[in-house]
């Protein structure tokens, strides 16, 4: 439940002046109703009291008592409208029922508060009150607003709860990918330099006690050694060099499976693997790819995200292209969006990125197309 006073600007999107008015506003349709009979003045402001003070109470309880304090809530509602013929309460009542997690309390408060709305409402129009005739157009906006209020709040809350257990279990899964590559890499020097090393250990033992027996043996143990080193050192060198990139085609594998969860349909053409550009720059590339592609996730409320590879003679493009809803009038550069440190990124390799906004959002990647170097293996001396 979110705090009472931070709530209506927040989470409705009407301006905190809006509700100041209907702060206001019961006062004066007491005053004016209860002109003739001056003793309803002070019912009527009492019933406006504990209104309010019901209302912050249910924000800060837990419990059954959230449902006693907002049942108090609709008795005021409907006692004001039938003697003042003020039934804007239940614009307040209807938004707070919007934000009861409990699915059975929702729909369970959410079907008193509309029935008792409309037999108030109604009663007001057979009964003939000419003060609740006059606003007739704003109590009919008032109703719509009861009706929809409730379940919009409820399921955008719903929303941003799904939202924010996906992004934990996200970050789950990010710490499991980094332990499990941990211990992969574990396994790995331990199966490439553990047998090698204690073979070295073993021989530089036997050609020591062979130096004075049998030289010619410890020399043939010696280059045995050194042939193992170099061995040892060619598969270190392989393993730090695969750890060091990510490849676009082990990244889109990862992002087919982002867009399915967030049933977005993903679209592929050309070929991911990068045969003739430098693991550097492949590495920076799969970086943005999984920024960019996160921005439509979160952001862009697309159904359909294309990626399209284009390598030339000269360079290579990839395009990300969604349909959704784009990003008029913000700022593209911002932190939230992560645009300004793809940029950053594609400088270090004399890369650039463009975004073109028509009918959706769509990112174009350009980077120098560099061609790898052969590997050359290092000979001792």
């Amino acid at each position: 439940m979110q705090k009472w006073h931070h709530i209506f600007h927040k989470s409705t999107g009407l301006s905190p002046y809006v509700w100041v008015i209907f702060y206001i506003l019961p006062f004066y349709f007491i005053f004016r109703s209860a002109s003739v009979n001056q003793n309803q003045w002070v019912y009527g402001i009492v019933m406006v009291l504990v209104f309010f003070t019901c209302y912050v109470l249910s924000f800060k309880s837990k419990g059954w008592v959230v449902y006693f304090w907002t049942s108090v809530q609709i008795v005021v509602s409907i006692t004001m409208t039938l003697l003042f013929g003020y039934m804007y309460f239940a614009l307040f009542i209807a938004f707070f029922i919007g934000n009861i997690q409990k699915r059975a309390g929702f729909f369970t408060l959410y079907s008193i508060h509309l029935l008792t709305t409309i037999v108030a409402i109604n009663y007001e129009l057979i009964t003939g009150s000419s003060v609740f005739i006059s606003q007739i157009p704003f109590v009919l906006v008032s109703m719509i607003a009861v009706v929809l209020l409730p379940a919009t709040t409820y399921n955008r809350n719903n929303q941003d709860k799904l939202q924010g257990q996906l992004e934990d279990a996200n970050k789950r899964i990010s710490e499991l990918v980094i332990i499990e590559e941990r211990q992969r890499i574990a396994r790995d020097l331990h199966d490439t330099l553990g047998q090698k090393l204690s073979l070295i250990g073993l021989k530089s033992d036997l050609a020591g006690k062979l130096v004075h027996k049998n030289p010619a043996q410890a020399v043939l143990e010696i280059n045995d050694v050194r042939q193992t080193a170099r061995s040892a050192l060619k598969e270190v060198r392989e393993m730090v060099t695969q750890m060091r990139g990510i490849r676009l085609e082990d990244e889109l594998v990862r992002i087919r499976q982002l867009l399915g969860a967030a049933e977005i349909e993903f679209e592929l053409e050309g070929n991911p693997k990068l045969t003739n550009t430098s693991l550097i720059t492949e590495n920076v590339l799969s970086m943005c790819l999984k920024e960019a592609i996160t921005n439509v996730v979160k952001h862009s409320k697309a159904t359909l995200c294309q990626v399209r590879i284009e390598p030339s003679r000269t360079d290579l493009q990839i395009m990300i292209k969604d349909n959704g809803s784009g990003t008029k009038g913000i700022n593209l550069y911002d932190k939230g969006h992560g645009l300004q440190g793809m940029r950053e990124r594609l400088e270090f390799v004399n890369g650039c990125m463009d975004v073109l906004q028509d009918q959706g959002t769509t990112l174009v990647i350009k980077v120098p197309n560099v061609f790898k170097q052969p590997e050359l293996e290092v000979k001792e001396q």
